[in-house]
């Protein structure tokens, strides 16, 4: 039986609004595998921290998103976790720092692809449910001219699914037990 040196990932990637949760939620369900979620991790955070503005609304979530590869990196080999985030928020350059800093050797992105519209009505549903300190309502345009351009990390494997139909979790997890058996090559 060989002996795995490295990590696994799953990342599940999309825009705000997007679907990512619901899918990392559906995945860690079938598959036992624990999800890391910048949210998670900064909500808390926002629970304590009264005031807090979009600049440091973006410093917590830089902070939360290296305590996730943190996390990876302290990791037994053969671990594998599913990571819930936007990760278009950050350079793909840091990304891949990330990855090989935590020995991440298989990984697999599903990228949660949404229309400027629904991502905009799914987000302004969900703002009486969002901690202060997340942006409001003013982020809606910006959110809308960001579906618009925003696209996969492609630093693994990836594959689109789009939440207008309902999600198969068979197709999605036989492609990612496939594409996790290949090893990144960086």
């Amino acid at each position: 039986m060989a002996v795995e040196t490295g990590k696994r990932v799953v990342l599940v990637n999309g825009i705000p609004a997007s679907g990512k949760s619901r899918l990392a939620a559906a995945l860690s369900e079938r598959t036992t595998w624990p999800v890391l979620s910048l949210d998670s991790i900064k909500n808390p955070f926002l629970e304590r921290i009264e005031g807090v503005d979009r600049e440091f609304n973006r410093l917590l979530g830089k902070a939360s998103y290296q305590a996730i590869w943190s996390i990876v990196a302290d990791a037994p080999a053969g671990t594998t976790f599913i990571i819930d985030a936007w990760f278009g928020f950050q350079p793909k350059e840091l990304l891949h720092h990330y990855l090989l800093q935590a020995n991440v050797r298989h990984g697999a992105e599903i990228w949660c692809k949404i229309s400027a519209a629904t991502a905009a009505n799914r987000y302004q549903a969900r703002l009486d449910q969002r901690l202060p300190g997340h942006p409001g309502k003013e982020y809606i345009p910006e959110l809308v001219a960001l579906a618009a351009r925003a696209e996969p990390m492609m630093l693994t494997p990836f594959l689109t699914v789009e939440h207008t139909t309902p999600l198969d979790m068979d197709s999605v997890y036989k492609w990612i037990t496939e594409a996790l058996e290949e090893n990144l090559i960086f």
